[in-house]
């Protein structure tokens, strides 16, 4: 159940990614953002209620929470227009959690890939925050190929591999491994390209309206 739940969350961050470069309109974006919402909220809560007393279980399923809120914060915000800086604040929150679920599923749950994959939505948060709580307006574009290709690497298909049963043929070590390697080289490459470049005209960002005055 949450590993279809995952299969939306990329879709979610591919759509929220294609509106922050410009190619999607924010309130179209917005009734993807309460569906995938709702669902990241209703998902966990019932594995968390057939999860019974085991404990693992009860933690795998406490994450999905942290995209659910996001999402319906998000939906909302963008219909109804509001400030960017209340979603960019939780982003913040979000961040630092998501390393302790990174930490979980090293250590606790012996997860390596999928902590790996935390530490991508930590990073990915992070910006959320610089850009939304903070105004940092020359992060848009970067941000926005963040967000789509993270929706693809750390959602989309680790869902579909998990859905069909290959994900659990790779070497573990191996995956996590490739993960770190590709994160560190395409993000820091994105970097690069992207760097020089402004927010795009009439921008918008995943939590609402324009996301500052700079534009």
């Amino acid at each position: 159940m949450a590993t279809v739940g995952l299969l939306y969350v990329g879709a979610v961050l591919f759509i929220n990614g294609m509106m922050l470069l410009g190619k999607v309109d924010a309130r179209a974006a917005a009734v993807f953002n309460l569906f995938v919402g709702a669902l990241q909220v209703i998902t966990p809560t019932v594995l968390i209620i057939a999860a019974g007393d085991r404990a693992g279980a009860i933690l795998g399923a406490s994450g999905l929470f942290l995209f659910g809120f996001t999402y319906l914060y998000v939906g909302i915000g963008l219909l109804g227009g509001f400030d960017t800086t209340g979603v960019g604040y939780f982003s913040l929150f979000v961040a630092i959690t998501a390393l302790g679920f990174s930490y979980a599923n090293f250590r606790i749950l012996g997860d390596k890939p999928f902590g790996v994959i935390w530490l991508y939505w930590a990073f990915l948060w992070l910006l959320f925050f610089l850009l939304l709580g903070l105004k940092r307006e020359h992060l848009t574009v970067y941000t926005g190929w963040v967000t789509a290709i993270e929706g693809w690497v750390t959602a989309a298909i680790p869902a579909f591999l998990l859905l069909t049963g290959y994900w659990q043929n790779w070497n573990q070590d191996l995956l996590a491994v490739l993960l770190a390697v590709f994160g560190v080289v395409v993000f820091g490459g994105l970097w690069l390209l992207t760097r020089g470049r402004r927010s795009l005209p009439g921008g918008t960002g995943p939590a609402g309206g324009k996301t500052a005055a700079a534009h």
